[in-house]
């Protein structure tokens, strides 16, 4: 197995935790929303555009999603240029000033145009790098370091109508509560732990954010270069490293979010005990969620993949960060909301019912 809890315990510790993403990975998410982008600026912050492959996709499907803008920023440090890929087939493209390569500085890249350059039939990075190079495109500096925050990103973020990227996992809740105060639709990667942060969950809770489709497994593999995978030889990837518990949070609608979870079992009370601290049923495992109880329940926090709001509500949720549920959760010597089952502690729980329609 990989290393996952470690090494994003030690990522939050460093900030040392921008994993870059395989283009694979956003190709077979990004499928399931292509009729939201027709006519959209996109914006794919956190990256660098010569080294993301958030740019790369977008690039090369820029006239199939039928974009009207693609926006993407590069932030000073990226600890991966000139590491992870190539995208300009090595070529070296340079800033307005002409002195600084602009894979070397914060700046931005804004796409409005991709056509076949060469007259070769088709369109490949080249056409998109030569495009940069004759202005049709453009490669602009920034005056700032390029950080999502920064008053220039801020005004880049108001003229997007859609972000894409993978922000880092530390800024997680940051990054989030900026893209929900500037109302924007969005689709970006984060750990599942994450579900039950108190700057995420009440978002989940009120439908205003919910789950993509996710990667398989939910195990992704990232560019990490502060990190050595320790996978088995099969699955070990150069340069990688193996993050389990990824997810795609988004709050574009999507035809997976309606379609309800089928349930088989029945309620018995010797299979489903009530906790000890909290009046709800245990249910260990979504599939075992029974159809005919009516109460609430507890289940995993997995569950929020297979949640469908026209079939369950959600209650609440334990989170480690706050007292969560007042009413007797709050374990003093854990120092986290856990509830408990014969006296044993239960691991982070979302708190459900049917909807009864």
């Amino acid at each position: 197995m990989a290393v996952n809890n470690k090494a994003l315990s030690e990522a939050r510790r460093n900030k040392k935790d921008e994993f870059y993403t395989q283009l694979e990975d956003i190709e077979n998410e990004v499928r399931h929303y292509t009729e939201h982008f027709r006519g959209k600026t996109v914006f794919c912050n956190c990256d660098d555009p010569f080294e993301s492959n958030f740019f790369k996709y977008f690039a090369l499907n820029f006239n199939r999603l039928g974009l009207k803008k693609l926006i993407c920023t590069c932030y000073a440090g990226s600890p991966i240029v000139g590491k992870q890929l190539s995208l300009f087939d090595d070529q070296v493209i340079y800033a307005p000033s002409g002195d600084e390569p602009a894979s070397k500085t914060p700046y931005k890249a804004i796409v409005t145009s991709v056509f076949d350059t060469t007259g070769d039939g088709g369109v490949d990075m080249f056409d998109v790098a030569e495009l940069f190079k004759n202005g049709e495109n453009k490669l602009e500096k920034l005056t700032g370091n390029g950080d999502f925050r920064s008053d220039e990103c801020l005004e880049l973020l108001k003229e997007s109508d859609i972000v894409v990227t993978n922000p880092p996992f530390s800024l997680f809740r940051e990054y989030v509560s900026q893209l929900v105060a500037h109302q924007k639709k969005f689709l970006i990667i984060g750990h599942q732990n994450a579900i039950t942060y108190k700057e995420i969950f009440p978002l989940i809770k009120d439908n205003k954010l919910w789950l993509g489709f996710g990667f398989k497994r939910n195990c992704a593999h990232f560019i990490n270069l502060h990190y050595e995978d320790t996978a088995s030889d099969l699955d070990h990837r150069e340069g990688m490293i193996r993050v389990s518990g990824v997810v795609w949070y988004t709050n574009i609608d999507i035809k997976k979010r309606h379609e309800e979870y089928p349930l088989y079992k029945r309620y018995t009370p010797e299979e489903y005990p009530k906790y000890d601290n909290y009046d709800a049923i245990e249910v260990s495992k979504s599939s075992n969620i029974p159809f005919d109880y009516s109460g609430a329940m507890g289940v995993p926090i997995t569950f929020l993949d297979k949640y469908c709001p026209e079939q369950f509500e959600i209650l609440g949720a334990t989170e480690s960060e706050g007292k969560g549920f007042s009413n007797g959760l709050w374990n003093v010597q854990s120092k986290v909301a856990q509830p408990l089952v014969g006296g044993s502690r239960v691991y982070k729980r979302i708190f459900i019912r049917h909807t009864g329609k």
